[in-house]
């Protein structure tokens, strides 16, 4: 029984939902699980087409365009409709979503010459959009045959898009299998299925859904590496976050009509960089309860009380940015709400947040350099949204005693509400607005457990701004898989043996003790040490980093230009206890220059004294409150990051400003390794590159979570939890912030296991987890390096246990003690990854040949596989080493052999790279020759590709020079168009489509050939 009673009757999100109690006993095929699926999209009112090719969809597509806008089409307006508008043979998947999502009505021609605007669907009232079901539609493509299991349509467009798979299957299958679709398909004949907004993918048991343009990016960084796409799909949950994984109840609940008009129409957000973002359950539901209250309270005249608000609490990391965008842009749309001012606490949150809303929509919000621009914008009616500081919008009110807007109908929303928003300027903004409503957005609510007594008041999250309206803890984030669990990591004891060097950090119990000298240098020689293994260094992935940092950070309305680029590993922060800890800290790096880290350091607070949570407000934004000593330091460590990145900051106001903001940039660029910080970019701060937190001060609570959270953020399948690195004995504060936080058996969810269980193995609530050293020997034991693997089963079986082992040793690589205990020597690993992936490799060719997917058993790691690959500086060493023995050393040639096959980025490769070997002689230069070999094989492969297929050379060189230059071949626009030699469009036979298709698959693997090995340069 659905109950769907809450303060609003129309929530998108049901209240509660209860399970079926009725489950089935029996075995259920694909088949009958579609089956079931789809009638139960009937009984919600869908209506079932037996619709399975292209004609018969354009046929129906035209009869719900014609119902939707109350119009009969003339065949000349249909095909002006369709031919120019809705099947445009230049758009591709981003510009179908911005027609969904911005661009719903296009101003046809008709006939009589009358100019009418055409919807593709109503935003403004969701139930005169028509529902229908199709299931086994077939595409016929020059690739390979494809028949999708069920799609929704919305006024006749494919708007959602299911793949199934039996239960008891992988559900990444179903995820692979569109994957496939999207490759070889969806964009085949009119292109209608890459109007496909949501994607949903179940095995009965799960199911999760997520955008089109996730699943795009995923493609775009197949020909590279670590696709972050499957990290990204999200469960679906009633109000109280209870999730609702079977599909059956997923059908009742997501696919609600009410419901999923409401996600395509209302929560779907289009960035300016033009990303679809679908919003999470919890995410609407802050939004909706939020509007609500708005609504109630406006109606009932609350407004200027606490009652008329409240706060929303969810966990750091977990989108609290995109609500509030959402929640503010619908609020601003609210006919009596003259403004809704987003309100920060520091100019850099400023900057960021303006930056994040711009993302959402180009412009959509105003941000203000000072206090008269906040004014002119409090003036200007048409400036609905405006982002400012707490600060300013204090100066505001002290040097206006009289102003329209303090009796003008005020939505305030406050950001990170458990910061400074207790004092006086908060006060004085609820004493001088008349008509305010305040919500506020926080990770971690002040309780009278975690509050701070100021002038012998003590002032909770509630008792500044009303009841908790949603709750999203970081529990609930980490069962969804939204952000990571941590790893956290006590080094430092008293007792220590001499021969174990990883434990020669010594700790004092007397905090005066803490900034020993000897100390000091251990814990800076120990993060030396241990930077590499804590953030992955050997680990490379293709990252968006922005260009041009300088420029942005002095301008904040400057355009962000960036590009794709690989990068290794992650990078940290280093939160020390004061700004004397972190001076002598950054000197200690500078001793050891040998290291090449790049050391960062920043802080603008006075104040040296630790506070009851570990956090001060460094609300600053200036160095003004720093001693002389104190700055001149500081000024000094600004000349050496000016030195390293040739910028131009110091201590003084605006520069300084900048140099905060050029921090923050080349932090999230990963251009920084440690930030040794005292206070600041412990809150607020996202950054999806960083994965460790060196810790070396007292810390608990919010101040304990925020700070841990800045690490657990989700990138890709390789950074699989936050890692915290503590040299002071933070277990108990980290338990009890847990209990706090989540509930008192949170720290089971939120921490990872011990080193030694997931060595050894353990269980936990009746689930039994194998251990790195049983699955090992079981390897060792079924299948010994050397012995073919025979029959698909058995192919199979190998996968499954050497992906659990990729699995897990990608958590244990970053224990420390891992190093000495690993039971797979270098020689064996290179030989398990050739074995997996000629395995892989047969499977795909089985898979294209019989054009089924017969793998849907079993997944290939094959993104956590990379994480140990061979690269091609490793291959030239020992090419180097062959060299240097006068070509005789056979032995090298072996294991340069075994290097490349266990390489996913250089096994197609190979023949260059042995073509290359065999042209060698005795004056050969390995490195130098080796460029210029490849440079001169690259050009001879892809002038003989332009002259096997007669293209555009200019196009062609430039089409490869951009597809280097982003790191990916993108296939949908028309720059594949201008390179084709000129062709019929409408010829039956499709050749043009053929040909297309044919110049694509030559082009990705030129490009997947030469990428990578030749400096990703063309």
């Amino acid at each position: 029984m659905n109950n769907i009673i809450s303060e609003n009757d129309n929530s998108t999100v049901f209240a509660e939902y209860k399970p079926l109690d009725y489950r089935a006993t029996f075995y259920q095929s694909e088949a009958e699980l579609e089956r079931e699926f789809i009638k139960t999209l009937q009984e919600e009112s869908y209506e079932y087409l037996a619709i399975n090719n292209e004609k018969d969809l354009i046929s129906n597509l035209r009869k719900e365009l014609e119902r939707l806008n109350r119009i009969k089409f003339s065949d000349d307006e249909w095909n002006n409709l369709f031919n120019n508008y809705i099947a445009n043979p230049n758009d591709g998947i981003v510009e179908k979503t911005r027609k969904i999502q911005e661009d719903y009505k296009y101003s046809l021609t008709l006939d009589s010459g009358e100019l009418r605007n055409i919807y593709l669907i109503d935003k403004n009232n969701i139930h005169n959009n028509n529902l229908q079901v199709i299931n086994q539609y077939e595409v016929e493509t020059d690739r390979r045959s494809n028949r999708y299991d069920v799609s929704v349509l919305v006024n006749g467009l494919p708007l959602v898009h299911i793949e199934l798979k039996r239960r008891g299957v992988e559900l990444r299958q179903a995820f692979n299998q569109i994957d496939r679709y999207q490759r070889d398909s969806f964009w085949a004949g009119c292109g209608l299925f890459n109007y496909v907004q949501i994607f949903v993918i179940s095995n009965g048991t799960f199911t999760k859904y997520y955008s089109n343009t996730t699943r795009e990016k995923h493609l775009n960084n197949l020909t590279v590496k670590k696709s972050n796409s499957y990290e990204f799909t999200s469960y679906w949950a009633d109000q109280s976050n209870n999730g609702i994984p079977d599909l059956i109840d997923f059908a009742k609940t997501f696919f609600c009509k009410r419901t999923i008009l409401n996600i395509l129409t209302k929560y779907c957000v289009f960035t300016s960089e033009e990303d679809l973002l679908v919003m999470r359950p919890y995410q609407i539901t802050a939004t909706e309860k939020i509007i609500n209250k708005i609504e109630i309270s406006n109606n009932y005249n609350r407004f200027g009380t606490i009652e008329a608000g409240g706060y929303i609490w969810h966990t750091t990391g977990s989108g609290k940015t995109l609500t509030s965008f959402k929640t503010a842009q619908i609020a601003s749309n609210l006919e009596f709400i003259d403004k809704v001012i987003f309100v920060v606490d520091r100019k850099d949150l400023d900057y960021q947040t303006m930056k994040e809303y711009d993302r959402f929509k180009k412009n959509c919000a105003n941000s203000n350099a000072n206090t008269k621009v906040l004014e002119e914008q409090l003036d200007d009616t048409k400036s609905r949204i405006i982002i400012t500081t707490i600060q300013k919008l204090d100066n505001f009110i002290k040097k206006n005693d009289t102003h329209s807007v303090f009796n003008k109908k005020v939505i305030f929303i406050f950001d990170e509400c458990h910061r400074s928003q207790f004092g006086d300027m908060h006060n004085n903004i609820i004493k001088k607005f008349k008509n305010w409503i305040i919500f506020g957005f926080t990770g971690t609510p002040i309780f009278a457990q975690n509050a701070t007594t100021k002038k012998g008041i003590m002032r909770t999250t509630e008792q500044t701004f009303g009841a908790k309206l949603h709750t999203y803890t970081i529990v609930n984030a980490i069962n969804d898989k939204n952000v990571l669990p941590f790893r956290y990591e006590y080094v430092g004891r008293v007792d220590i043996k001499d021969d174990v060097k990883d434990e020669k950090v010594y700790t004092i119990d007397r905090e005066k003790a803490y900034d020993n000298k000897i100390r000091t240098s251990l814990i800076t020689n120990y993060i030396i040490e241990h930077f590499a293994s804590k953030t992955k260094t050997d680990e490379s992935y293709v990252y968006n980093t922005l260009e041009n940092v300088v420029e942005v950070a002095k301008n904040k309305k400057a355009d962000q230009i960036k590009a794709k680029k690989n990068i290794k590993g992650f990078n940290s922060i280093f939160a020390v206890s004061s700004i004397e800890m972190a001076k002598k800290y950054y000197e200690e790096f500078k001793k050891n220059p040998e290291h090449n880290l790049k050391i960062s350091l920043i802080y603008s607070y006075g104040a040296n004294d630790e506070v009851e949570n570990g956090m001060i407000d460094e609300n600053s934004e200036s160095t003004d409150a720093l001693s002389k000593s104190d700055r001149d330091f500081l000024e000094n460590a600004i000349v050496d990051y000016n030195n390293l990145f040739g910028t131009s900051y110091d201590t003084s106001g605006e520069k300084f400003q900048n140099y905060y903001k050029d921090v923050s940039l080349r932090m999230k660029n990963k251009e920084i390794d440690i930030l040794i910080v005292a206070n600041m970019f412990l809150t607020g701060f996202d950054a999806v590159t960083l994965n460790t937190l060196w810790v070396d001060k007292n810390l608990k609570y919010h101040g304990l979570i925020q700070a841990f959270s800045r690490t657990n953020r989700i990138l890709n399948s390789v950074k699989t939890y936050g890692n915290i690195v503590s040299f002071r004995n933070l277990e108990k504060d980290l338990n009890d912030s847990l209990a706090l936080f989540g509930d008192n058996n949170a720290s089971g969810i939120v921490l990872l296991k011990s080193y030694e269980d997931y060595y050894h193995g353990y269980n936990d609530n009746g689930y039994s987890f194998v251990g790195y050293e049983e699955l090992v020997n079981e390897l060792k034991e079924k299948y010994p390096v050397g012995q073919a693997i025979i029959g698909e089963q058995n192919q199979k079986d190998f996968v499954k246990l050497y992906g659990a082992i990729l699995k897990v040793t990608n958590i244990l690589n970053s224990f420390d003690q891992f190093k000495d205990e690993k039971l797979l020597n270098d020689r064996q690993t290179q030989d398990y990854h050739g074995m997996y992936q000629d395995i892989y490799e047969e499977f795909k060719r089985k898979d294209k040949v019989e054009a089924t997917d017969i793998t849907e058993d079993i997944v290939f790691e094959m993104e956590l596989i990379k994480q140990i690959e061979v690269n091609i500086d490793y291959i030239l060493a020992l090419v180097k080493k062959y060299h240097d023995s006068n070509m005789q050393d056979k032995e090298v040639l072996i294991t340069i052999d075994k290097a490349i096959m266990s390489s996913p980025d250089l096994r197609n490769k190979k023949d260059l790279i042995m073509d290359f070997i065999n042209s060698l002689n005795d004056g050969s230069d390995v490195y130098a020759d080796f460029e210029n070999f490849m440079n001169s094989k690259r050009k001879e492969e892809l002038d003989k590709i332009i002259e096997d297929e007669n293209l555009n050379s200019d196009e062609t060189y430039k089409f490869i020079k951009r597809s280097f230059e982003k790191g990916s071949v993108e296939t949908d626009g028309t720059e594949i168009s201008s390179m084709l030699p000129p062709m019929s469009m409408f010829t039956k036979d499709q050749a043009r489509l053929s040909k297309k298709n044919k110049v694509i698959d030559r082009l990705i693997e030129f490009f997947d050939k030469f990428f990578s090995i030749s400096g990703n340069k063309m």
